[in-house]
């Protein structure tokens, strides 16, 4: 089977085949691939992948309003749990995020109606034939990154925005013949 030639672990396989570009709309996973990717920024994606569990465990599942009342006490436990990218800026920012998406979630109804809302509820279909035609970042990920930034939000810069799209579904960027590609659409 033809994949994207970046899943060539059985880690980034399972994740390409099973997630990376299927339209996710549940808030709670949109915050947690919105926290996954700001914790990549200077590592692996298979890395993250490795911790993601942790993650889980250390950010109740992602659920938005718990990991919102996190207090000073438990980012500092967090701080020191190896099961998670152990940086006081992206452990801080991943509670900072999700006081920022309870109050999207107050003006909007819900975190994915003002997130899909960039796109009009659909993907953006690229048709990429290699990974050099693939950007790291785009003029709307530099949009929503600024967006996010005037509401609160941390580590969303363009590229982490791009990849987060990307991962989410909200651009498709499975490359022309990836067996994916034509994949699971809203």
């Amino acid at each position: 089977m033809m994949r994207c030639p970046w899943a060539t672990t059985d880690a980034m396989i399972a994740y390409h085949d099973r997630e990376w570009g299927v339209p996710l709309h549940d808030d709670d996973r949109l915050f947690e691939m919105l926290t996954l990717e700001g914790a990549q920024a200077g590592l692996s994606w298979e890395t993250i992948l490795r911790k993601r569990e942790g993650y889980r465990r250390r950010f109740y599942d992602f659920a938005i309003a718990r990991v919102a009342r996190m207090t000073p006490a438990a980012v500092e436990r967090a701080l020191t749990d190896p099961a998670i990218v152990r940086n006081r800026l992206k452990v801080a920012s991943t509670v900072a995020n999700a006081r920022a998406v309870l109050a999207v979630q107050r003006e909007f109804g819900s975190f994915d109606r003002f997130l899909w809302g960039f796109v009009d509820g659909a993907p953006v279909d690229r048709r990429p034939r290699s990974m050099r035609e693939v950007p790291p970042a785009s003029a709307l990920s530099r949009t929503i990154a600024g967006e996010l930034r005037r509401r609160g939000f941390r580590f969303v810069g363009p590229t982490v925005v791009y990849s987060f799209m990307q991962a989410t579904g909200m651009v498709n960027d499975h490359l022309i013949g990836c067996a994916s590609r034509g994949r699971r659409r809203t």
